[in-house]
């Protein structure tokens, strides 16, 4: 099984499953009003590799992410560029989707919208009401936290504390600075629902509670996000189902911020790079293996050195792949490492990577260990050791695969033009033309070609 820090206990400990075999795991999506940035990238990334290796390891995963298809910055978005919230959400959430596909993210199991489940946060919003446990002002329904027994359990600090931190806001009718709201009521020209306290729509808060317990139930195994969420959103999730007396996710796990220089990457800080702008201008896989490269709950800093060091490591793999002409795996499947058979070598790899895995999830350390496969494998060809070799490449590609990371090989397919072009490289370099053998790479690379000079020959991929 594998051990991951808890953000609730402030400890690595089991993640300890409600059904034997089966993993239930929710992650806050995203909120459809812009493009996705590269922090958007980093969690996504961290959870589907944690997805992509427990169900590697022969578990059943159960994955939901919802998207957040009303909120204020929607609604703002629409307004200024005379359209309908419904239109601004359905073209965001489809720019979402093909960043995911371009980065590799496996679609989730459930997608909930936060619109198609208003009934179950209206019945929720009641119970609350009902039980003295919220209140109702000119603008608003809030939750009274005071009434939450351990509120600021989830980010680990005291009740009076947490107060005494709080934004003051210029609202007298808020009993607390702390107290959020749970339903806004209705504005002139903005969407709302029907409700039996009044029409209006959903806080985000409320919406992620409603929908994690409706697909996953009660007691589900495990809760991810970003650390920023830790507080106020994921807290304020958390509220509500203690204060509805359910019980809700019983571990919490949160990866580290993007860094710009001394900042996290956010949309709020106008200092993001999109998705697409990466996906355009490099590898895509150059940003997994990036991610994988530093632990989930630390910081992570993009830039164009990162990303291009990223690049020759993913160089250095493909490689491999080509040697030995290795399949192309990951994708959108999720692959299962029972699925494959291994040499003595092979299988002392997938034992060491599984056991650095099981310790928090320790990708570095996991990636470590394969490229140093990396190396021995080549030197075990060179010596002749051709089994050994092959296990394990083969193994280190499949590896990989339960991080979600897939090597590209000789699989390419080259026209007439580029393999003349080739030849022609090649016969160059042969009689030390330098001059033509460089002109050669450039109409190459002009064709979109990357071009390596190997032992063999020019070699070319996309």
């Amino acid at each position: 099984m594998i051990r991951l820090h808890d953000s609730l206990t402030n400890e690595v400990r089991d993640l300890v499953l409600r059904d034997e075999g089966r993993v239930s795991m929710y992650v806050c999506g995203p909120t459809v009003y812009d493009l996705p940035h590269l922090g958007h990238g980093r969690f996504t990334l961290v959870w589907d590799t944690l997805r992509r290796w427990l169900t590697f390891q022969g578990l059943d995963v159960t994955f939901v992410s919802n998207i957040t298809d009303i909120d204020d910055n929607i609604i703002n978005r629409a307004l200024r560029e005379g359209r309908t919230e419904v239109e601004v959400a359905a073209e965001y959430e489809g720019y979402w989707w093909d960043a995911m596909a371009a980065i590799g993210v496996a679609r989730p199991d459930h997608t909930p919208h936060a619109t198609a489940f208003v009934d179950g946060m209206v019945e929720l919003i009641s119970s609350f009401l009902a039980s003295g446990k919220a209140y109702s002002t000119s603008d608003s329904i809030y939750l009274d936290v005071s009434t939450v027994p351990d509120y600021g359990a989830l980010s680990g600090q005291a009740l009076d504390s947490l107060r005494a931190g709080a934004r003051i806001e210029a609202n007298e009718e808020k009993r607390s600075p702390l107290d959020f709201a749970l339903w806004k009521k209705a504005k002139p020209g903005e969407p709302s629902w029907p409700a039996p306290f009044g029409d209006g729509r959903p806080g985000w808060h409320t919406e992620c509670v409603v929908m994690s317990l409706d697909l996953l139930g009660e007691g589900f195994d495990l809760h991810c996000g970003g650390f920023d969420l830790r507080f106020p959103h994921h807290e304020n999730e958390r509220a509500q189902a203690v204060a509805a007396g359910h019980v809700f996710a019983t571990h919490w796990a949160h990866n580290g911020w993007v860094m710009v220089g001394d900042q996290k990457m956010s949309k709020s800080l106008n200092n993001f790079t999109s998705l697409t702008d990466l996906t355009e201008k490099t590898d895509p896989r150059s940003y997994r293996l990036l991610v994988l490269r530093s632990h989930y709950r630390s910081p992570i800093e993009v830039s164009t050195a990162t990303i291009s060091d990223a690049v020759r490591g993913l160089e250095r793999l493909d490689g491999l792949a080509r040697r030995f002409e290795l399949p192309l795996l990951a994708g959108a499947t999720l692959e299962r490492a029972a699925s494959f058979e291994f040499g003595s070598a092979g299988r002392d790899l997938l034992a060491r990577v599984t056991a650095v895995m099981a310790n928090d999830m320790d990708t570095p350390a996991a990636l470590a260990l394969l490229f140093d496969a990396v190396t021995s494998a080549h030197g075990a060809a060179d010596r002749g050791e051709h089994l050994t070799a092959q296990d394990l490449a083969t193994a280190v590609a499949v590896v990989l695969s339960g991080l979600g990371l897939g090597l590209h090989g000789a699989g390419d397919l080259i026209d007439e033009e580029t393999a003349g072009l080739v030849v022609a490289r090649d016969a160059a370099r042969a009689t030390k033309d330098w001059a033509e053998a460089d002109r050669l790479r450039d109409q190459l690379v002009a064709l979109g070609w990357t071009v390596e000079d190997s032992a063999s020959g020019t070699v070319v991929r996309h």
